[in-house]
């Protein structure tokens, strides 16, 4: 016990220190960030631009989608450009040609190799040199550069409405035509576009790095990885090398081979009477596998849009349903399932480890159900409605769609989500209560699941610290703290201690060794995980110290997965300890699965992409979606489904799942989900990252490259992998369908009154 007290100390010691440490670097982040100019003016006196068409040329943006129809500083969709690197390569493209035409009368392409290098020398001044003023709040640039911006403006305010001309761009982007009727509109939309842009180029006042840290990768201005990205990028292997070193040494001194106990005879839930409100948590469960198949269904949808930008096989599909939307509602629907799955497990597991029913449970249950429906059905929709130009700049903010990749719908769905969560905690927390005030050897796992509880529960109000015009870098701050925190933080270790309880509550370990292994591991997963969160915002107009402190914790993310074999094994073990426990094989393999693809999806290929150097070049490419559907789905996702399985089977001790069903079903999704990975969206990413190396990131991303036919041949290499991890998906569903109807049909049987002939009565 006294170890056990020890990991409680460590734990809140850790847990102040680093969000402490988090909410500093958020001031730091704040008093750093690009300047946003009251105006941007040419040296001859021509205002180009004013603080409110930046503002509100974001809000136009964001109603097109924001970050599901391209990127911003890296962070976004991948089919259409990002329109950071984009707008610099096409305004450095003006200018070069500009002066070659005046200079020497002949375009760039064609000048010496001298002429050019003198040219490029010019550009590079021109481009980053700091012309920011404080006091006036103004942004000056030089005439033929304000022509050049003026020039690619124009290009915006086309490609966003109708002009025929550039119709098949628009159609290689995925952008439906027409995307912004209003004119007055799409003028705005350049305004952000070259403000992200400005501050992509231009040198921190007093250094030689830009406010982005010199990403994007352009040679032609000198965008190179920083000395400081270099220099962190290899302390942070270093201290991986040396961290997982010290982990082996730690676990093997300091691991005590204790005996496990004798499992029950029979399975201990057998004779557990589940309570109403446990009953009623099934139909979540249900929900959940509705969602997961329309997320399937939208993400083949998305997908056909990198090889046929505004159509399904020549049917109009952008007209009803553009990439915008289905993206948008493809990751929407994961959040949302995988949330459900887990959020209903918790409904399903308090009153089990309890045996209390708290009066009206089962109704806050049912109330909770039918409120989380009406923010999935009404924000899907306000974001289609937001996309589709229905709503205005400021009802789209409220009602409609954010732009925010994973935290898309609109404030008024996030104020209800909020709502729910806390009455979730509440519905959890008085069902938990009697459990949590008995000293008893499991206190310590249910005292670390309520706080998880709690945790979930409060910290999705970091969505409402950004507002309609909050600078860009705060929101980026800000939504990663939902994105990596809320998701990937918190849901594991409640996840981690819902595992350890089901383990314990069947008999097969000890709680005392039960509540140190998840203590312990809560810790070190914190410890690299809550500061790690800063590896998201490298690129994101925050300074130096961001790099530094991102790069090293999260390497330190990594750490705790080098003995995930180990978990692997000891679960897949727990199934072999007694015979009753073939009962729960499926639920056991999908724990075993959660295990390898948290060391693939999110250790390999997460650690692919961690390090400054790598995410310099790598951001914003395949190799990103490729990291986000192994740990998505593969970690977050199988363990869904694994809680789904368990909970279901364990309200019914009738059901016993279709092997013949289920053992196609996990091996499909499994596999169809490494297919997917391996043989499209990762070898994907590596083309790409050869082209952001050599030639720049925005030729990466270019339609050149992202709708060439190496590109399309791989996103048809999809495919295969889709096709078999869809098949398993409906045979999941189908196995769930027919353990429902077979139960449903004998609890109908159990209800109705017998007949006389049933019960042995004579008439007289």
């Amino acid at each position: 016990m006294s170890s056990i007290r020890k990991l409680w100390w460590f734990l809140g010691i850790l847990f102040v220190a680093s969000f402490g440490a988090l909410l500093l670097i958020g001031g730091e982040i704040y008093r750093q960030a690009p300047p946003m100019p009251d105006q941007v003016v040419s040296e001859d006196g021509r205002i180009l631009f004013t603080l409110d068409d930046i503002q509100r040329g974001r809000q136009v943006w964001q109603t097109m989608g924001g970050q599901q129809l391209g990127s911003i500083w890296g962070h976004g969709g991948y089919v259409a450009p990002d329109w950071t690197a984009d707008w610099l390569h096409r305004e450095i493209t003006a200018l070069l040609d500009g002066w070659a035409e005046d200079g020497y009368g002949q375009p760039w392409s064609t000048l010496s190799a001298e002429r050019q290098a003198a040219l490029q020398a010019r550009l590079k001044g021109t481009m980053r040199e700091n012309t920011w003023d404080e006091d006036t709040g103004t942004i000056t640039v030089s005439s033929d550069r304000a022509d050049a911006i003026e020039a690619v403006s124009r290009h915006y305010v086309a490609l966003f409405g109708d002009a025929e001309q550039l119709s098949v761009l628009r159609e290689k982007y995925a952008i439906p035509e027409d995307p912004v009727p209003d004119l007055a509109r799409r003028e705005l939309v350049p305004a952000f576009f070259f403000w992200t842009a400005w501050a992509a180029a231009a040198e921190r006042p007093g250094k030689s790095i830009t406010y982005t840290n010199n990403w994007p990768h352009e040679p032609r201005i000198d965008n190179r990885p920083s000395t400081a990205n270099a220099m962190w990028s290899i302390a942070s292997v270093i201290l991986l090398l040396g961290a997982i070193g010290a982990m082996v040494w730690f676990y093997a001194a300091s691991r005590k081979e204790e005996a496990l106990p004798t499992p029950p005879a029979e399975d201990p839930l057998r004779s557990m009477q589940p309570t109403p409100s446990m009953l009623a948590s099934r139909k979540y469960f249900y929900t959940v596998l509705a969602l997961f198949m329309a997320q399937i269904g939208l993400g083949v949808l998305t997908a056909h849009y990198a090889v046929e930008g505004q159509g399904l096989f020549g049917f109009p599909l952008a007209d009803y349903l553009p990439y915008a939307v289905t993206r948008t509602w493809h990751t929407q629907l994961a959040i949302f399932w995988i949330a459900t799955a887990w959020l209903a497990t918790g409904l399903y597991i308090a009153p089990a480890l309890s045996g209390h029913e708290p009066r009206y449970q089962k109704l806050g249950v049912n109330l909770l159900y039918y409120a989380l429906l009406v923010v999935v059905v009404g924000s899907l929709t306000g974001e289609w409605l937001g996309v589709q130009q229905k709503l205005g700049l400021d009802a789209n903010f409220w009602f409609g769609h954010q732009g925010w990749e994973y935290v898309d719908l609109g404030r008024f769905w996030q104020i209800l989500l909020f709502i729910g969560l806390v009455f979730w905690l509440v519905l959890v927390g008085r069902s938990l209560w009697p459990a949590l005030r008995e000293r008893s050897a499991r206190q310590p796992l249910l005292v670390l699941l309520f706080l998880s509880t709690v945790a979930i529960g409060l910290l999705y109000a970091a969505a409402f610290m950004w507002g309609k015009h909050t600078h860009l870098s705060m929101v980026t701050y800000w939504r990663w703290w939902i994105v990596h925190l809320w998701v990937e933080g918190f849901f594991e270790v409640f996840a981690t201690a819902v595992i350890a309880l089901i383990f314990t509550r069947l008999g097969l370990v000890r709680a005392t060794m039960a509540a140190a292994a998840v203590l312990l591991a809560t810790v070190i997963f914190l410890f690299g995980g809550i500061l790690g969160t800063l590896h998201h915002l490298y690129f994101s107009g925050t300074p130096t110290s961001v790099l530094a402190i991102g790069a090293m914790f999260s390497a330190l993310e990594v750490v705790p997965l080098v003995l995930i074999g180990y978990e692997a094994y000891e679960n897949y073990h727990m199934r072999k300890r007694t015979e009753w426990m073939e009962r729960y094989k499926w639920p056991v393999y999908c724990f075993v699965a959660v295990a390898f693809w948290n060391l693939v999806g999110a250790g390999l290929l997460g650690f692919l992409i961690n390090p400054p150097i790598s995410l310099y070049f790598l951001q914003a490419l395949n190799t990103t979606p490729a990291h986000g559907h192994g740990a998505l789905f593969g970690v977050y996702g199988m363990l869904g489904i694994g809680l789904l399985l368990f909970c279901l089977q364990s309200a019914n001790r009738r059901i016993r799942w279709s092997n013949r069903l289920m053992s196609p079903a996990y091996w499909m999704l499994n596999v169809g989900l490494a297919m997917m990975v391996f043989m499209s969206l990762l070898p994907a990413g590596i083309y790409q990252a050869y082209h952001s190396i050599t030639t720049g990131f925005w030729y990466a991303r270019s339609e050149e490259i992202v709708r060439g036919p190496i590109m399309e041949g791989l996103v048809w290499l999809r495919v295969p992998g889709d096709v078999v991890f869809a098949a398993g998906a409906v045979l999941l569903a189908l196995a769930v369908y027919r353990a429902w109807r077979e139960t449903r049909g004998a609890e109908i049987r159990a209800a109705r009154p017998a007949t006389l002939a049933e019960s042995g009565a004579t008439g007289r």
